[in-house]
């Protein structure tokens, strides 16, 4: 029930200590200008008013010396406070691994690099948000995904990225993280049902690792979130729980196979160069014994050519001596002595088999000495045994 309308308590809700009259209307405005201009008066060193109704006459008219009022001087210094504080609020410092971001009324104005920087005018004109450039953001996606050749293979990745551009992070995309994290997604999927799974279980995890890697920034630079992927770590990835037993021996049979073509390579690397070596010595003893036959060749021609002009010059003489000597030659590795005794039958009897074997003795004596030797022709007393055939002739 109100309190004015009938059978009500006829309570004035606005009686009390400051109602006017003892409580019967509403305070008086006056009275509460008043003590707000006495306390301020008293924060600045002014003088305070007097409560009664003299007082309040002798004031009336403004704030002179003798009143309450706050002087103008006092007014002007704490403006002046007031505006150097403000002012000073423009001072900011951007730390090393930050950038500043300067909007004025929310629109782009600046980026300021690291320092000290000061804002004139500052808040609430200019308004400067400070963003971290230099800070790694990680998050690990993981999914089951179907590849090329209608394979089921889990796959975990890490990305890590950091803020490249302040104002396109600020400024460009509502949410860049989540951005980050559907084209991650997103690349994943079109990358891995774009490869063969033995492909993704062995040596491609570095290869596709590096392929989500450039598609997820071109699409971070298509939709301007200001990022930037810093790498992709790639799990190794995983077929099925309930096909993990067929992979692990498709797996260990793949490197058994590794394993022994490895075996394989080292021993043709170990026989090859061998072989090699031995053609290179083969050839090269081929061409050291046709030089030499050529040689050879070359100095019997020569010494024929020789013998030619000599034989040219006296072909008696040289027919003897040719004769003469192809008779030394053919005698000497003949087994037999011819003894030409003439005008007698006295019998001469050499101890040829004494002597034989006493040249023997002197020879392996001498080549014990000097050395192993490389060849020996026998001479004409080295033969085992000689016939000893006597010739006589009459003169």
């Amino acid at each position: 029930m109100a309190w004015n309308e009938p059978g009500g308590s006829n309570k004035d809700p606005w009686s009390g200590k400051g109602g006017k009259g003892g409580g019967d209307g509403p305070p008086d405005l006056d009275e509460v200008v008043r003590k707000l201009q006495d306390r301020l008066g008293g924060l600045f060193g002014g003088k305070r008013s007097g409560s009664g109704g003299a007082g309040g006459a002798g004031g009336a008219g403004g704030s002179g010396s003798g009143g309450g009022g706050i002087s103008g001087r006092a007014i002007g210094i704490g403006v002046a406070v007031i505006l150097v504080l403000w002012l000073a609020s423009g001072i900011y410092i951007v730390a090393p691994a930050e950038r500043g971001v300067v909007m004025r009324f929310g629109a782009l104005v600046d980026i300021t690099d690291p320092g000290p920087h000061l804002l004139i005018p500052p808040y609430p004109v200019h308004e400067v948000v400070k963003v971290n450039v230099d800070a790694i953001s990680t998050f690990t996606h993981a999914a089951t995904m179907l590849t090329q050749d209608e394979n089921i293979v889990d796959v975990e990745l890490t990305v890590q990225s950091r803020i490249r551009d302040a104002a396109d992070f600020l400024f460009q995309d509502q949410s860049p993280e989540k951005t980050l994290r559907d084209a991650t997604e997103t690349m994943v999927r079109e990358t891995i049902g774009a490869s063969q799974l033995d492909f993704i279980l062995t040596e491609g995890r570095s290869a596709i690792a590096d392929t989500i890697a450039e598609r997820v920034q071109m699409l971070m630079d298509l939709y301007k979130t200001g990022l930037e992927v810093t790498s992709v770590n790639m799990q190794p990835a995983r077929p099925p729980e309930q096909v993990k037993d067929a992979f692990d021996d498709a797996i260990k049979a793949r490197e058994d196979k590794e394993r022994i073509q490895n075996q394989a390579e080292a021993y043709a690397n170990e026989i090859l160069p061998r072989a090699r070596g031995e053609a290179a010595r083969i050839e090269a003893d081929a061409l050291g014994y046709r030089d030499r036959v050529i040689a050879v060749a070359e100095g019997e021609t020569a010494r024929f050519l020789a013998l030619l002009a000599e034989y040219e010059k006296a072909p008696a003489v040289t027919r003897e001596r040719l004769h003469l000597e192809t008779i030394e030659d053919v005698l000497s590795r003949n087994g037999k002595v011819l003894l030409d005794v003439s005008g007698g039958n006295s019998l001469l009897y050499l101890p040829i088999d004494q002597l034989i074997k006493q040249r023997s003795t002197q020879d392996q004596a001498s080549s014990q000495a000097s050395g192993p030797r490389i060849s020996q022709e026998p001479t004409p007393l080295a033969m085992p045994e000689r016939e000893v055939i006597r010739d006589r002739r009459s003169r």
